[in-house]
């Protein structure tokens, strides 16, 4: 088993949006344009969450954080200046900590970047999803291609040069043309990562009870295998299922979930997976806090706290989990520390592996395991067979 505890890093998520698009199953609440947000009151609960869970760090700095949601972008500069102030008194930060803002184009007020920069954001992730506007209206954005550029523009003149662009494939009526015209003018902004993922009908969403006209298997499988190498030839290197970047300049917060490193989560709906001393090793424990904005607003009144639920992973679960993560990795993972992070031994692992191998979904060599290309590919199929007892 690991012998200390791994990093460490911190989510923080914002539940509102100006609308809910119809194919987003994120804890996320519409309250449409101009609403005014309780922003005083919000960052009142985080600093009180981030409080009550400081003591999970454990003398642990924090690598990175991530401010997700629902739609960041929609909180002030001085909101995330406050925040992040505090919770660098609560929570040590690392000299290099990463911290990331999600921002949607179509919620920036002129200004706003440079007043995120100030309050110490240094990486920002940008909710693009495609350039082009009838995709866009399908998606049910409320930006559009132009605004995606202009936002790009404007955060480099405030200073950030750790850009992410998220990118959509696989929507409705799209074809590998339209695809591969998405990339380009990605790749054309010069972002230092792009997350470029396929559209899924997640249950609960609006998508999944009125499945919109999907393009067909054999264009999915062109889209991919096209926009793979345009992105390859553009100096992208793919290091996890839908996570591509330049040089040195991979992910560090999603590299931490993926390495199966722990994480506080504060806001409504957050979840945490945090690593606490047992007799044999360590033990993991899932939490997760209250779901509705309302109700999460009134917890630091509440002496039950923000927790909603929490569960210890039994040890069996423990392997499919850490595979689930460390599987989507390109280069997979060292025997060694699997078997560390699972308990289960060499021999244990060895015939799930070599039945993955034989089906062409792993490749393995002394040292490491990695899903194949194939693999890449079908991930539930190969995270199957190391489900199997």
């Amino acid at each position: 088993m690991v012998s200390r505890l791994p990093p460490l890093a911190l989510y923080v998520h914002v539940p509102w949006c100006v609308r809910k698009c119809p194919y987003c199953d994120f804890n996320s609440h519409g309250v449409g344009r101009g609403a005014e947000l309780p922003e005083e009151a919000y960052l009142a609960a985080l600093i009180d969450d981030l409080r009550s869970d400081a003591r999970l760090a454990d003398g642990r700095e924090l690598v990175s954080i991530f401010i997700g949601g629902g739609t960041p972008s929609l909180m002030s500069g001085d909101f995330y200046r406050r925040l992040l102030d505090t919770a660098s008194q609560l929570v040590p930060f690392a000299s290099d900590i990463e911290i990331t803002l999600e921002a949607n184009p179509g919620t920036l007020e002129r200004g706003r970047f440079a007043d995120y920069r100030r309050a110490g954001i240094n990486r920002l992730s940008l909710g693009v999803q495609s350039f082009h506007d009838e995709q866009l209206s399908a998606l049910g954005r409320i930006h559009g291609g132009e605004d995606a550029e202009r936002a790009f523009d404007e955060a480099r003149r405030a200073g950030f040069d750790n850009l992410n662009l998220d990118l959509m494939h696989g929507l409705p009526g799209q074809t590998p043309e339209l695809a591969l015209a998405d990339l380009q003018r990605a790749i054309t902004l010069a972002p230092e990562h792009l997350s470029w993922y396929q559209l899924t009908l997640e249950p609960n969403t609006e998508f999944h009870a009125k499945p919109p006209r999907l393009p067909e298997e054999e264009v999915l499988w062109d889209i991919q295998d096209l926009g793979h190498e345009r992105l390859e030839a553009a100096g992208f290197q793919r290091y996890e299922i839908s996570a591509y970047s330049k040089p040195g300049r991979w992910a560090r917060h999603n590299l931490n979930y993926w390495r199966f490193g722990d994480y506080l989560g504060i806001g409504a709906g957050a979840h945490g997976k945090i690593s606490q001393p047992g007799e044999s090793g360590f033990h993991i424990e899932r939490r997760w806090k209250t779901r509705q904005p309302e109700a999460y607003l009134r917890r630091h009144q509440d002496p039950r706290g923000f927790v909603a639920g929490h569960r210890r992973v039994k040890p069996d679960e423990v392997a499919l989990e850490f595979a689930m993560n460390a599987l989507r990795l390109v280069d997979g993972v060292s025997l060694d520390t699997w078997c560390a992070h699972t308990g289960r031994s060499v021999a244990e692992l060895s015939p799930k592996v070599d039945k993955a191998r034989e089906k062409g979904l792993i490749v393995q060599d002394a040292a490491r395991v990695q899903a194949s290309a194939q693999g890449l590919l079908f991930l539930n199929d190969l995270l199957t067979l190391f489900s199997e007892d």
